[in-house]
């Protein structure tokens, strides 16, 4: 994707991207962990698939059936979705990526964390290859350090308190965040630590990695 790609024209690329690598795996992957804790491959795929197209009263409900716990909800809604089967997964995945379905509320940008930072969450635990576009390193580390409590819980818990004191470096993008000792890693490797995903100690690199190791992990 060009420099100047917008954020809907990130998030069909990534959409698009991610049917192409689902319509790769064989069954066993399918059933595969992914980074989510509490989610397989084919649970990350069906929350991508049904997140954005669920409506105000759908959302409503199934608040108040998992007791107005929004992560609750998330969680489980995912793995109902998930006994749909694989070809339904992948035939709303394709209807989304052609109508750039965002979930109700919700920014753009919001489209864009789930479809790269979930791509993430299946391809790394996979050894798949890929890449995050540098681009959608700022709008996405933004969006994150910008949510507050308790939305922030939806979005891997606090990204401002988990890197506070350090000054995160891109190495392959031209990008920095903070104050402190450098803690440098790839536009891959920060979102993974934004979102709180795991990162390993091995990922980073400079004089702040000591700051953050800690922090690692947690949200």
């Amino acid at each position: 994707m060009k420099g100047s790609a917008t954020a809907p024209e990130l998030t069909r690329a990534h959409r698009q991207g991610f049917i192409e690598t689902l319509k790769s795996l064989d069954p066993e992957q399918w059933w595969a962990p992914s980074l989510c804790s509490q989610w397989r491959v084919i649970d990350v795929a069906a929350h991508l698939a049904w997140a954005p197209v669920m409506g105000a009263g759908a959302g409503a409900a199934a608040m108040v059936r998992h007791g107005f716990s929004m992560n609750r909800m998330i969680a489980r809604s995912a793995v109902a979705w998930s006994e749909r089967g694989r070809d339904a997964i992948l035939a709303q995945l394709r209807e989304n990526a052609r109508t750039g379905a965002t979930p109700i509320g919700m920014p753009p940008v919001a489209a864009l964390a789930d479809a790269v930072v979930h791509g993430l969450d299946v391809r790394r635990p996979l050894g798949l290859p890929g890449a995050v576009p540098v681009e959608a390193l700022a709008p996405l580390a933004d969006f994150t350090l910008g949510t507050p409590w308790p939305l922030n819980a939806v979005v891997g818990g606090s990204a401002r308190r988990r890197v506070a004191g350090v000054r995160l470096v891109a190495t392959d993008t031209d990008w920095t965040h903070g104050t402190g000792p450098d803690v440098l890693a790839s536009a891959e490797v920060l979102l993974l630590l934004l979102y709180g995903r795991p990162v390993t100690p091995a990922d980073l690199s400079g004089p702040g990695v000591d700051t953050l190791v800690p922090r690692l992990g947690r949200g």
